[in-house]
C-alpha cells in the first residue's frame, strides 16, 4: 500500500469513528505513520484530503448507480434514486455530512457525478414528455430537497420521527415536476391534487386569521378535516359527520 492509500485508509477509519464529520491532519498522519509534508504533497491541504476521502467513501454508492439499468418508467427511477441516496446518507452519516461541510472549499467529484447521473434520468423523463419544467430546474429542486432532507434527518433526528417523512417529501417534490403518463379521465387527472392544495392553503389562512364565527371545537374539527384532505387521506366513512355532530353538542 503506497503512502497516498495509507493516508486515505487512515482518514476513512478516523472519520467513521469520529463524533463529528471531521478529522485532523495530525491525527491522520499519526494513524498512517507519515509526516505532514507527505500528506500535503499528495492532497495539497486539508480540504483536498477531505474531498478525496468523500470520493472514496461514495465510490461504492456511485458504482451501483453507474451500473443500474434504466427502468421502463423514468419517474420511478427518480424515486428509486431518492431512496438510495437517503439510505446511503443514513448508513454513512459522517461521509455524507462531510460532503456538504464548509470545510470543503470545492465540491467533491462525487457530488458532481451524483448530480450528473440524476440529470441523465431527467433527460429521459423529458424525452418521454413527463417533465413539467426543464431538466436542469427539476434536478435543482430534487437534489436540493433530497440533500436537505438527508442532512436534516442526520443533524436533528428528534425533529423527524415520522418514518414516512422522506417518502412524503420525495413524492411531493417529484410530483411537482412530473406528470402522469396518461390521465384516467380527461380534465380529472389533477382533481385530488387541487383539493390537497386548496385544503393546505385554507388551513394556513385559518391559522393566520382565525374565524371568530367558529367555536374552538369547530375550529379544531375543521383543522382536522383539512389536515386529512391536504394529505390525501379520506377519513373513515361517517367519521366527519359523527365528529361534526359531537362538536355541536
Amino acid at each position: 500500500m503506497d503512502a497516498r492509500e495509507k493516508i486515505l485508509e487512515a482518514a476513512a477509519e478516523l472519520l467513521a469513528k469520529a463524533p463529528v464529520a471531521d478529522v485532523s491532519t495530525r491525527a491522520v498522519c499519526e494513524a498512517a505513520g507519515v509526516g505532514a509534508p507527505m500528506l500535503y504533497r499528495h492532497f495539497g491541504d486539508k480540504a483536498g484530503l477531505l474531498s478525496a476521502v468523500v470520493d472514496r467513501g461514495f465510490e461504492r454508492y456511485l458504482a451501483a448507480k453507474r451500473a443500474a439499468r434504466p427502468g421502463a418508467d423514468p419517474v420511478q427511477d427518480i424515486r428509486d434514486g431518492w431512496d438510495n441516496h437517503m439510505r446511503f446518507a443514513l448508513d454513512n452519516p459522517n461521509y455524507y455530512r462531510l460532503m456538504y461541510s464548509p470545510e470543503l472549499t470545492a465540491p467533491p467529484a462525487a457530488a458532481h457525478e451524483a448530480h450528473t447521473l440524476l440529470q441523465q434520468i431527467l433527460e429521459r423523463c423529458a424525452v418521454a414528455g413527463r417533465l413539467t419544467v426543464p431538466p436542469a430546474v427539476a434536478g435543482q429542486m430534487i437534489m436540493s430537497a433530497n440533500v436537505g432532507a438527508a442532512l436534516s434527518m442526520l443533524t436533528r433526528p428528534e425533529q423527524y420521527p415520522d418514518p414516512e417523512f422522506s417518502a412524503r417529501l420525495r413524492d411531493s417534490v417529484i410530483d411537482s415536476v412530473t406528470r402522469p403518463t396518461a390521465p384516467d379521465e380527461p380534465g380529472e387527472d389533477d382533481s385530488a391534487g387541487q383539493v390537497a392544495i386548496a385544503a393546505t392553503t385554507l388551513a394556513a389562512r385559518l391559522r393566520a386569521e382565525p374565524v371568530p364565527a367558529l367555536t374552538p371545537a369547530e375550529s379544531a374539527l375543521l383543522r382536522q378535516w383539512l389536515e386529512h384532505l391536504s394529505r390525501g387521506v379520506d377519513p373513515a366513512p361517517g367519521a366527519l359527520t359523527r365528529r361534526a355532530g359531537e362538536s355541536g353538542r
